[in-house]
């Protein structure tokens, strides 16, 4: 019994993997056929890969300076919101702050408005500091973006961390900034990693305050980039799946790379005291 139903469970986790990844493997799959194969048929292999849609990819548009301009953008984010967040979250679950509950409740209420709610008052206000087409024009937003639910995990985080611990540096003579930079912050050094992944994936990602804010070329970021790859006749699929490969792979990679220090933190921010 128990041996069918490790079967059972195999077949079940290779048929949910297989569902998750198919959107990924039918973009490489279509990446590598030729332009005239991708519209003729829908088979799932090709009989002559080519790599002419990377080439496409590379040369029709300035993907790589989209690249940049994505990695800069959401570098600076992730930074500038952990920075925020860290000390924010240390505040309200360390300090004798009153109203804690009431704080994270209205940071919480805060990442529930829809990006669209927002985006009017966000673009005059960036268009009248003349930010318009530059890093900090997209910083700005996402920061605000990312900034309360960056808090509300980090909260989650230092809650777990024994106060025996800041017990024992007050008693010492640390100041709250010391206890802070010495002894919490390295303790939920996981915590914090993982929170800056979330942020950057979601940077990386964002697509409608790009498309708003940085309407030249020079400075858009990879999902409007690929989003401008067009023909006046068809769409180029070919190009798109090539682009959507490329500007994947340092994802994954930086994932993988870091794969310990995110299950880590995941598994860190579940543990009881």
């Amino acid at each position: 019994m128990n041996k069918k139903a490790g079967i059972g469970f195999y077949i079940f986790l290779t048929a949910f993997v297989f569902l998750v990844m198919f959107p990924f493997i039918w973009v490489f799959l279509t990446s590598i056929k030729p332009v005239g194969e991708i519209f003729s048929s829908f088979r799932w292999f090709t009989t002559s890969p080519t790599l002419d849609s990377y080439d496409a990819a590379l040369t029709n548009r300035p993907l790589l300076r989209y690249m940049l301009n994505s990695f800069v953008v959401s570098g600076l984010t992730t930074i500038v919101s952990l920075a925020f967040a860290a000390f924010t979250a240390y505040a309200v679950t360390r300090l004798p702050i009153k109203g804690k509950g009431l704080i994270l409740g209205i940071v919480l209420a805060a990442s529930m408005f829809p990006q669209i709610a927002i985006i009017s008052p966000i673009f005059n206000l960036v268009t009248d500091l003349g930010l318009r087409n530059s890093y900090l024009g997209l910083v700005i937003p996402y920061i605000t973006i990312s900034l309360p639910l960056s808090i509300w995990i980090l909260a989650t985080f230092f809650k777990k961390i024994p106060f025996e611990l800041e017990e024992s540096a007050k008693l010492d003579g640390a100041s709250p900034f010391q206890t802070f930079r010495k002894i919490i912050f390295p303790l939920a050094a996981p915590g914090v990693f993982t929170t800056g992944i979330l942020v950057f994936i979601a940077a990386w990602n964002e697509y409608l305050f790009s498309l708003t804010i940085n309407s030249d070329d020079a400075w858009r970021t990879v999902p409007v980039g690929i989003s401008m790859y067009q023909s006046q006749y068809s769409v180029p699929w070919g190009d798109i799946s090539a682009a959507t490969v490329i500007v994947t792979i340092p994802i994954v990679i930086l994932v993988l790379f870091f794969q310990r220090r995110i299950v880590s933190g995941l598994t860190s921010g579940s543990m009881k005291e």
